[in-house]
């Protein structure tokens, strides 16, 4: 029994990063912060059309659906797990992207919808020396009351090190696994402040994200709810695309002071409701097409709606971590001449999976397609290559662009 398609981010890091796309009406999983929700089909968002076929030898699914629960349902049947048995059929198929989720888990993607997740409230990123930083510390949550502050160094978490590892890795290890993960589980953290390490103990809880945070920059780097200069920009950071995310970009553009540019940070984005980010590229563009899609080689293709700001000067910052949803986001601001891109190349997810419930109430996520971006680029496996490729200073580099193109800062 098929669900509706998604896209998913590898499997080790959707545990803790959480990466996902969820296309029109046909595509409902997504990704907040630390978890993946299920989207319920009232998004509002231009709805998917037909397209004219895509030349793609990536249309195909590399496992059949049904073939996963076939091999479930016999293991049901014979008294042993049909999790185990669906995961061994995934993991021979060669499918990079598929993956089987136990119920617990998949309940951690539904409660997500509105942004919510099981977490220590830390967003983690690469610092200057190759190290895994704190970049923020959620307001209330475990990691701020523990006095965990930005710039701090995670070096070890429940005494493994992390010093090199990938961020996205390092955001797993704080979520912890599926029987790890459930509020007031305790993980411990070797952070480090200057030449001071300590541990620190901290009980995880269940949590809100705040996907969209504004502030402004520029000679006036006042609040936001203050006067403005009109030299002065706004940067819109999206963390992530959780449910109202889209409107709130959408919001913060028409807010914006008249003639004042706007920096859209994507860094470390790891995608999330497609409904989302075709409503924040509707806040830039007027109409038009965002991307194309295939789901066993049927094409279909989201448009933005009509009446975006288009005249206001655009950078978009991205990096490594930039993926699915944010990926699709850049790859329409940059293809349709809106936005000048500036950072490293992005991580290359653009692959279509559809959840398939099995018989012990696990479900199955198998690719069954990709999507491109307007100009007809594949994502998956390339990312996207920004404008301006920088490897330090990304945010100062980008403000200068910004300042060129008359947006302030």
């Amino acid at each position: 029994m098929s669900g509706p398609v998604r896209c998913f981010g590898p499997r080790g890091v959707r545990r803790g990063a959480a990466l996902t796309l969820v296309f029109a009406s046909v595509l409902a999983t997504a990704a907040a912060t630390g978890s993946l929700p299920r989207d319920k089909a009232k998004s509002p968002v231009p709805a998917a059309r037909s397209v004219a076929p895509v030349t793609s030898a990536a249309s195909a699914a590399t496992v059949d659906g049904d073939e996963v629960a076939s091999a479930a349902a016999r293991a049901v049947a014979d008294g042993k797990s049909g999790t185990e048995a669906a995961e061994r059929v995934v993991s021979r198929s060669g499918d990079r992207w598929g993956a089987v989720y136990d119920e617990r888990q998949y309940e951690e993607f539904e409660q997500a919808l509105d942004g919510s997740y099981t977490g220590v409230g830390i967003a983690a990123k690469r610092s200057a020396d190759g190290l895994v930083e704190v970049a923020r510390v959620q307001p209330g949550g475990p990691a701020d009351l523990a006095g965990v502050e930005p710039g701090d160094l995670l070096r070890t978490i429940d005494g493994r090190r992390v010093d090199r590892r990938p961020v996205a890795e390092a955001v797993a290890l704080l979520r912890g696994d599926s029987t790890e993960a459930a509020a007031g589980s305790t993980v411990v953290l070797g952070v480090q402040r200057g030449s001071a390490l300590r541990e620190k103990t901290l009980s995880r809880a269940r949590l809100s994200t705040e996907a969209v945070t504004v502030r402004r920059i520029g000679p006036d780097r006042s609040a936001s709810s203050a006067p403005a200069t009109p030299s002065a920009a706004v940067l819109i950071d999206i963390d992530s695309f959780t449910r109202g995310s889209g409107t709130e970009v959408r919001d913060a553009v028409r807010g914006a002071p008249a003639g004042a540019g706007v920096l859209l940070d994507l860094r470390g984005n790891s995608g999330g409701l497609v409904t989302e980010a075709v409503t924040a590229a509707s806040a830039f563009l007027d109409g038009g097409l965002v991307a194309t899609y295939d789901v066993r080689g049927e094409q279909r293709a989201l448009y933005a709606e009509p009446g975006g700001d288009t005249d206001r000067p655009l950078v978009v910052l991205v990096d490594g971590g930039t993926m699915s949803a944010a990926e699709l986001l850049t790859g329409a601001l940059q293809d349709r001449g809106r936005a000048v891109t500036v950072g490293a190349r992005t991580f290359g997810k653009g692959s279509v999976q559809m959840p398939s419930r099995l018989p012990d109430g696990a479900v199955a996520e198998l690719t069954v397609g990709h999507y491109r971006t307007p100009a007809g680029r594949g994502v998956d496996g390339r990312g996207i290559t920004p404008d301006l490729v920088v490897d330090s200073r990304a945010e100062q580099r980008a403000e200068t662009v910004l300042s060129g193109l008359g947006g302030g800062s």
